[in-house]
């Protein structure tokens, strides 16, 4: 049983992780996106 509980924790620590790092290149994406924006529309003009 102490097996189980101590897994269980391992498991939810790791998915905890795992969308904290999912959010992150979101971020980093949606910034490099932005960025590409700008300067096509920079280039534009």
């Amino acid at each position: 049983m102490r097996k189980l509980v101590i897994l269980t924790v391992a498991a939810l620590g790791l998915l905890t992780s795992a969308c904290n790092t999912v959010a992150g290149v979101g971020r980093d994406i949606t910034a490099a996106g932005r960025a590409v924006t700008g300067t096509a529309e920079d280039a534009k003009r």
